[in-house]
């Protein structure tokens, strides 16, 4: 694609959001009560801010103009984080983390492939620098202390000269045992073909007979070919298989990657002659302008003073550099409005005073009855429901970014000619109109602290007036009270590693194994697919299992996102914590390295198995979480891993696990929770596959959001299997049937089917595919030896599920939207028998 279509592309999804936005600003003005159309609502803004967030992804990754992917940049975050505020949304209205889209879907005309939130390309594009440093670090300290990941080497054993001698012989003997049997064969047929000559031998002289019988197996032959060619190409054709060199990459694709590639280089190249053109400028600006600017600012002032003192008869105070200097007085605004401020302020400052001294007043007064404000507080009950009815959508913070974003698109992007600009380098008029606007507020400062010194000499010569420091004395005040809040502030927040480097810390936490190496893992490497029937079952009330894309989708919208952009976790609906809990071998190990990989994130291992012996007793377990989360905020993302969560909340401690003291981090997690501030891209997140072993009041207290992860069904078994075998260096054939396969493996994991396939295509079964393909029965017996997820086993982990915060409002909420259907109905029936009585 060009810079033309990319344009267009841009130009299109902004006409996309400035509707949805007008939409979404009729809509919150409704009142609603009905939630299957509250739902439908949200469910809808959902899905059309996640086409927009793809399309402004792609357009903000290939654009290579410097300026317009600034502001591309800031509609994408807003983007972002108004898809977070809407998932929350959804999750506080239908109490539950998964949600189905079918019927939705249908009516917009889209696949549910066009669902997936992308994961931004920038979050590790802009820190590709920085991720490599971290990455080159860790490795050397890793091999430094002898703890870098262990190379796979073939080890070569050591043979006596008599043993090596026995192996020849015996490898010999078997060449000619095979040549000899191949001899023999050659011998037999041949004494075979003898007797036939002699037993048929007149009939052989007709060579006519012979053709016709060498012409019938041709024949059929070359038609059971060209039947089976056809049949392919119908399947095909019918898309219902795919066409023979599907899997291979076309030139299209190399030209396109190759294109993107260069295309990335000009976006650095002209991000560079920005930064340049930045300096410069504004340096040709100071030199150019700045003497005018100064000399205007100058008369501007004077003119001020005079004004002043013809309408009040004094000089007016000038104000100081904390309140803004000369920039307040002339933030478009006359002398007489200026004025009319002054007074309009003072009037205020009695009127708060007022108000204070009635609010002492009303303290001092008896306390009411108790049953007064029991009456009162059944009253304030009952109004509170009747409001909570109608449905209100909580205040988003992100509308406005926006809309601020559409606004500078209209004004300054949309009509735009861009005809002289055709590489899409930078545009220096812009450049201008920022710079000018700066170099005015820095002069602005010099120009102040002349014309103060010009006014006391003004108001000394004329007037006779001598400044009066009221001013100053209550800033001083102001500053007096900020220190000693700083300082009671300090007092709370000791750091006990005050006299240490952040790199020293650092090396202690990997010699320590506390801060471990992600390993490479992309999200997409996480295979399923989607839930095709889970409106339709909710519909009967049967709350389906999710699916392993939705798992994946809430991976992307819990940890990848925040994590990734500053802007968004700073303002977005606030996940501090995540649980993963699932049967062992479903892929929350690898979920957890996905979320590192895709956001360039530190990874800490804060296990009880991996933190026992380390850092003993009260102190140490301080220092040991003070060292953690010191180096998290310094090196954020960070992701803090607890690998069977469960030992950490054990109701009942193992008496094989007490020397270990798994407990230790229960007391200590919710404070750090509490500490952990919207600036800080921390992520806890805790794996398990026995949830029931921990207290359940704890374990949720410390967990925000918990994320069921399931066995493969049905459809993500088929895809598991199909993919991971082809990129096994397996080949698809008809003799294989991946049905079968996907059918047989009912109720096996992922890690399984992985496990399996490696196996099975060992380098020597690769190589026989050409002459001997691969068949299912291969798979099935290499699966016989191991142990699937029965369904008890699954239903175990939805009944801990519903005793879960959410999962007891979900049931709550279905119990009693049933009740009222019945008693709906009741009415009815009652209704329908009164009228056949009359």
């Amino acid at each position: 694609m060009s810079n033309l279509m990319y344009n267009k592309m841009w130009h299109q999804t902004q006409e996309a959001l400035n509707s949805l936005l007008d939409k979404e600003s009729q809509k919150m003005t409704e009142p609603q009560r009905n939630k299957v159309l509250v739902f439908q609502m949200l469910a809808t803004f959902y899905i059309k801010y996640v086409q927009i967030f793809r399309n402004m992804e792609n357009v903000y990754d290939q654009i290579v103009h410097p300026q317009k992917r600034m502001l591309i940049r800031k509609v994408l975050d807003g983007v972002m984080g108004r898809i977070l505020e809407l998932k929350n949304e959804m999750v506080e209205l239908e109490l539950t983390e998964f949600h189905y889209f079918d019927d939705i879907l249908q009516d917009l005309k889209l696949a549910p492939q066009q669902l997936d939130v992308p994961i931004p390309r920038y979050f590790l594009k802009e820190r590709l620098e920085v991720i490599e440093g971290r990455e080159k670090n860790l490795a050397r300290i890793l091999n430094e202390c002898g703890l870098d990941l262990p190379k796979t080497k073939y080890t070569v054993k050591s043979l006596a000269f008599e043993e090596a001698i026995k192996l020849i012989q015996i490898a010999e003997r078997a060449r000619q045992g095979r040549l000899r049997a191949m001899f023999m064969r050659q011998i037999f047929l041949q004494e075979c073909r003898a007797k036939e000559i002699k037993l048929l031998g007149h009939k052989l002289a007709d060579t006519s007979l012979a053709a016709l019988q060498i012409q019938k197996v041709w024949r059929g032959f070359h038609q059971s070919k060209k039947t089976v060619k056809e049949r392919e190409d119908e399947m095909v054709f019918l898309g219902m298989k795919p066409p023979p060199l599907f899997n291979e990459v076309s030139a299209a694709i190399v030209q396109s990657e190759h294109v993107t590639h260069l295309r990335n280089e000009v976006q650095l190249k002209h991000e560079q002659n920005y930064q340049e053109a930045l300096v410069n400028i504004k340096e040709e600006l100071r030199l150019m302008e700045g003497q005018d600017i100064k000399e205007h600012l100058q008369d501007q002032i004077r003119q001020w003073f005079i004004e002043c003192r013809n309408l009040t008869g004094t000089f007016p105070d000038y104000p100081n550099e904390e309140e803004g200097g000369s920039a307040i007085i002339f933030s478009n605004k006359t002398p007489e409005q200026v004025i009319e401020d002054i007074l309009a302020s003072q009037e205020e400052e009695e009127k708060l005073k007022k108000k204070k001294k009635k609010e002492e007043k009303k303290e001092n007064k008896p306390k009411k009855n108790k049953k007064e404000k029991e009456r009162k507080g059944s009253t304030k009950e009952r109004a509170t429901k009747e409001e909570d009815e109608e449905w209100k959508m909580s205040p988003s913070l992100f509308l406005q970014l926006m809309e601020e974003g559409n606004s500078l698109y209209q004004d300054m992007w949309l009509n735009k000619d861009e005809s002289w600009n055709f590489p899409q380098d930078y545009d220096p008029e812009m450049i201008k109109e920022e710079k000018r606007k700066e170099l005015e507020l820095e002069i602005r400062v010099q120009v102040d602290e002349l014309m103060r010194q010009e006014l006391k000499n003004l108001k000394l010569a004329v007037n006779r007036e001598k400044e009066l420091p009221a001013r100053r004395k209550k800033g001083k005040k102001g500053k007096g009270k900020k220190g000693k809040k700083k300082g009671k502030r300090g007092k709370k927040d000791k750091d006990l590693t005050a006299d240490r480097t952040i790199d020293s810390l650092y090396k202690e936490l990997v010699e320590k194994g506390l801060l471990i190496q992600s390993l490479k893992v992309n999200l997409s490497d996480y295979i399923g697919e989607y839930s095709y029937l889970g409106t339709t079952l909710r519909q009967v009330a049967v709350e389906p299992m999710p699916s392993l894309l939705d798992v994946k989708q809430l991976i992307t919208l819990y940890g990848i996102l925040p994590l990734g952009s500053p802007e968004v976790h700073e303002k977005a609906p606030l996940v501090k914590s995540l649980l993963l809990a699932g049967p062992p071998g479903v892929g929350k190990k690898m979920l957890v390295h996905a979320i590192c990989t895709e956001t360039g994130a530190t990874l800490f291992n804060l296990s009880s198995s991996n933190i026992a012996g380390k850092y003993p007793g009260k102190t140490g377990l301080q220092m040991m979480l003070h060292l953690v989360f010191k180096v998290a905020r310094q090196f954020q993302p960070s992701v803090v891993w607890i690998q069977d969560t469960e030992k950490t909340f054990y109701k009942r401690v193992p008496q094989a696990e007490r020397q270990n003291e798994p407990k230790r981090l229960k007391k200590h997690l919710p404070k750090l929770l509490k500490l952990l501030k919207p600036d800080d891209r921390i992520l806890i997140v805790g794996t398990t596959h026995r949830p029931f072993d921990a207290e359940l009041q704890s374990f949720c207290r410390v967990y925000q959001k918990i994320i069921l992860v399931p066995r493969p069904d049905y459809a993500s078994r088929y895809v598991l299997w199909k993919q991971i075998i082809l990129r096994n260096g397996g080949v698809l054939t008809n003799a294989l049937n991946i049905s079968c396969l996907s059918k047989v493996t009912d109720g096996f994991t992922q890690g399984q089917i992985v496990k399996v396939i490696k196996e099975v295509l060992t380098d020597r079964r690769i190589r026989q595919q050409p002459h001997k393909p691969l068949t299912a029965v291969e798979f099935i017996t290499m699966m016989t030896s191991m142990n699937p997820v029965y369904k008890e086993e699954e239903e175990s982990f939805k009944n801990w599920y519903a005793k879960t915060p959410l999962g007891k409002k979900r049931i709550l909420s279905l119990t009693i939207g049933g009740n009222k259907d019945k008693e709906k109905d009741k009415g009815k029936k009652k209704g329908k028998k009164g009228k056949k009585k009359k």
